[in-house]
């Protein structure tokens, strides 16, 4: 059993710190909340004190040495949600009430979990706050995307109360679900160049991938994520380690350099390449076309399989079409008992499904085709249930 500082500011996400609560007591820890005084009018203390057994103060005035007690005492503290004015006292040392000073008396793990309007989280003012705050050592975790108060979205919402929980376990050293596995993801799409400046792509912009990697973070996985052409600011927040790749050899060699207990090839991965790339740029000539002779990429999922090692976990990803052999769905169930991975996430794409900033739907099959798994909904949803099926079937496996 840990002992659990929770300090809780006046954003609206107050509320959403009692299901925090309640998780890290059902697992036996005891937990103190600290509340300012504008949390209290979102929550009121009564339910604080119910749901802790604690009493609850704001101020250093109500017991002088709760503060120098509480930093001393604590195993973990939490701040969550941690508004922009909360960042600025605790970047800049300031200590008016119970929560900021007993931050600045804790020795231990300090995890603060931001939560605000999407214009107060990019203020140069506040990314500056967060950027010293995490130079201490301070983990900040990053606010998630989606519905805010008002009619608007963006990032700057608080992080489900779960994830939260899966964060402090990992601090705490529970560790979640992964603690202790490694985790390789593959993300985005290869490029195989025909000459030095052209290549044969895909549209894969990596963003299911890196949130596979975020859900493998946040249930205590220590997480590589091999990057295919990835925009840079698709991977801000991410605490994990990254390689940068472009072709699918690149990817190839990689992942076979990171030797992951699990590994998650959400990747798209180039079929074919140029047999040779042309060393200077193709130039038009006259009013004929271009032939070009492609050859096969390495199969880099069966390889994966081919060697896998006793318990290693391999999880491919399949996006399909429709055509005359069949459906998306018949050519996944076929693909999942060719590559013979032990799970097989699989997406119907088109032009305005699956790639990109857009809601996903995948069915996840096993090594014989069977479905075992679906969901539906944001990136961040279907890589939880990805993550979650994969601790399941680590389970069964012992």
């Amino acid at each position: 059993m840990a002992r659990v500082v929770l300090g809780v500011t006046g954003g609206i996400a107050a509320y959403k710190s009692a299901l925090v609560l309640r998780l890290l007591t059902a697992d036996g820890h005891e937990v103190r909340v600290v509340p300012t005084a504008n949390a209290l009018r979102m929550v009121g203390e009564a339910t604080w004190r119910a749901l802790s057994g604690h009493p609850v103060h704001t101020t250093v005035w109500e017991d002088p040495t709760e503060h120098v007690e509480l930093g001393q005492w604590a195993d973990l503290v939490i701040v969550a949600p941690a508004t922009a004015h909360f960042l600025a006292k605790a970047a800049h040392g300031l200590a008016d009430d119970l929560l900021s000073t007993t931050m600045l008396m804790a020795t231990c793990p300090v995890l603060v979990v931001p939560a605000m309007h999407t214009e107060m989280w990019r203020n140069p003012a506040t990314r500056a706050n967060v950027d010293t705050l995490r130079a201490r050592g301070i983990l900040v975790m990053d606010p998630a995307v989606g519905r805010l108060t008002g009619p608007d979205s963006g990032p700057g919402r608080l992080p489900e109360p779960e994830r939260i929980h899966a964060r402090a376990l990992a601090l705490l050293g529970a560790g979640g679900p992964l603690h202790g596995a490694r985790v390789v993801v593959t993300a985005g799409g290869t490029r195989e160049p025909l000459d030095p400046v052209r290549f044969l792509g895909n549209r894969s912009s990596g963003r299911q991938g890196i949130e596979v990697a975020r859900a493998a973070v946040a249930a205590g996985a220590d997480v590589h994520l091999i990057a295919a052409n990835v925009e840079a600011a698709l991977l801000a927040g991410l605490e994990a380690a990254v390689t940068g790749v472009s072709t699918a050899a690149e990817l190839e060699s990689a992942v076979r350099a990171a030797d992951g207990d699990v590994v998650v090839m959400a990747a798209a991965v180039a079929d074919y390449r140029p047999a040779a790339a042309s060393a200077h740029k193709l130039k038009k000539a006259g009013d004929g076309g271009l032939e070009l002779t492609l050859e096969q990429t390495p199969d880099i999922l069966a390889g994966l399989v081919s060697r896998r090692r006793p318990g290693q976990v391999i999880v491919g990803f399949a996006a399909e079409t429709g055509d005359d052999a069949g459906s998306a769905r018949r050519h996944a169930e076929a693909k999942a008992r060719r590559k013979g991975a032990d799970l097989l996430v699989f997406n119907e794409v088109s032009e305005t499904r699956g790639f990109g900033d857009v809601p996903n739907d995948v069915v996840i099959l096993d090594a014989g085709g069977a479905e075992v798994a679906r969901a539906a909904g944001t990136k961040a949803e279907v890589a939880r249930a990805v993550v979650e099926t994969v601790v399941g079937l680590r389970a069964r496996l012992g």
